[in-house]
């Protein structure tokens, strides 16, 4: 009832500002879904039609009848409408009534100077374990003496906190500390309450299956910057997809929406049209969940994923799940691709599956799938396809550049498939099959 009541308008039971959350973070909150579809399937078609017009900017006639640049079919719906979410990231910042060790969202910008953080309880795209594990990581640093690091240079300890589950009934929690300048000893004390908190004290409740602690003193960081420490639990948390297990570790991407991967991989096994004489380019594999999923139905599957600690899980999945005709390579795809592709002598078809950052691929990596003749169909799944991504589409499509040592024949625009992978949000995958 009070959902339903909400969707017609009226405000969200407590604060304005849950409400100011979830209208900025799942902005179609109100919408019933056919209506949020088909706000996305618009978005989808501005897209085309963009990419179309730059195309025609280039001298290609790339506009079909209704102005996009290729079909485009309707938004494949996701399986899981509500907590669909098996990764969130909270904050610690100061909340709405100003306590500085509140977990939970951001509203507003660092720029205007007026971020609070919202706790995530009404959020209908998180899942209650993951609520549960924010509301327990605010009550611990909350009993904690350490004040929680909101400006780096203002000194502060406590930072955000990530958590990761599966549908196996997994839960991974990681935890950020800037150390500032506490000594080894002081670090052991507070990585020793914290465990103490979720596997004796009132965190027991989250059953955690891993607890990790990083410490920080950037943003971001990656293992190799400062390693994942193991404090309570498994290493590795798993999950099955499409019949396979993957195993997955605290920083691998795997896609948020874990039904609406396997929908999503089945279509891209589907349009990559990979037979038995195939070889299958997963570039940014991540754990390698593109490449696994389809290594039945091609001859062979090469990875590339910067992440290392993400190439140790693909091969470890490949291993477990007893594929053999898979290999993964570990660098930065701008670094290993070219050299990959520029003696490829290889007789068999060549398909390339690119899943890229926001930030899209680098020049380097189009490059390199430009010039290889052997590549004649590639899918590019994208979260963002009018950002970064747009320019890889013209890079791909454009007419021989010498200038920017395009020289292979262009490629076209097929097929364009949006899959909706974040319900309530504005965002989908959108999946353009480009051929040649």
């Amino acid at each position: 009832k009070g959902k339903k009541k909400a969707r017609e308008g009226s405000s969200l039971p407590g604060s304005s500002w849950e409400e100011r959350l979830a209208n900025a973070v799942t902005p179609l909150w109100r919408l019933p879904y056919q209506e949020q579809l088909q706000v996305k399937y618009e978005s989808q078609r501005k897209v085309l039609q963009t990419l179309a017009s730059r195309l025609e900017e280039l001298g290609i006639d790339a506009q079909k009848p209704d102005g996009l640049c290729c079909p485009l079919q309707p938004v494949v719906p996701s399986p899981v409408i509500n907590g669909y979410r098996n990764k969130s990231t909270f904050s610690v910042n100061r909340g709405p009534d100003g306590n500085p060790k509140t977990v939970g969202l951001y509203v507003g910008t660092g720029r205007e100077r007026n971020i609070v953080c919202v706790k995530a309880n009404h959020m209908e795209n998180i899942p209650p374990k993951h609520k549960q594990v924010a509301q327990c990581y605010e009550e611990f640093i909350r009993r904690s003496p350490l004040d929680p690091c909101i400006l780096f240079h203002e000194g502060g300890h406590w930072r955000e906190l990530v958590v990761r589950t599966t549908s196996r009934g997994h839960t991974m929690a990681i935890v950020t500390f800037h150390p500032q300048e506490l000594g080894q000893e002081a670090l052991a004390t507070q990585k020793a309450l914290l465990k103490e908190f979720f596997t004796c004290g009132p965190g027991t409740v989250c059953a955690l299956t891993s607890l990790y602690f990083q410490e920080s003193t950037r943003t971001r960081c990656s293992h190799e910057q400062s390693p994942f420490q193991l404090l309570h639990g498994e290493p590795h948390i798993f999950e099955e997809v499409l019949g396979l297990k993957f195993r997955v570790s605290p920083d691998a991407f795997f896609q948020v929406n874990t039904g609406g991967a396997e929908v999503l991989y089945r279509a891209v096994g589907e349009l990559s049209q990979a037979g038995g004489d195939t070889v299958l380019l997963d570039i940014c594999c991540g754990t390698g969940t593109i490449g696994l999923s389809l290594a039945h139905q091609a001859s062979k599957i090469i990875g590339v994923e910067v992440v290392k600690k993400a190439i140790e899980d693909a091969r470890w999945n490949a291993a477990f799940n007893g594929i053999s005709n898979c290999e993964f390579h570990s660098g930065k795809a701008e670094a290993v691709l070219p050299q990959l592709l520029s003696s490829w002598e290889d007789a068999r078809p060549l398909v390339a599956v690119v899943n890229p950052s926001r930030a899209g691929l680098h020049h380097r990596v189009v490059r390199a799938i430009r010039n290889c003749t052997s590549i004649r169909r590639l899918l590019y799944i994208s979260c963002k396809p009018e950002g970064e991504a747009m320019r890889n589409f013209l890079e791909l499509c454009c007419p021989p550049d010498p200038g920017k040592k395009l020289a292979g024949e262009p490629f076209a625009p097929t097929l364009a498939i949006p899959f909706d992978m974040f319900p309530h949000t504005v965002h989908c995958e959108l999946v353009l099959l480009f051929t040649r």
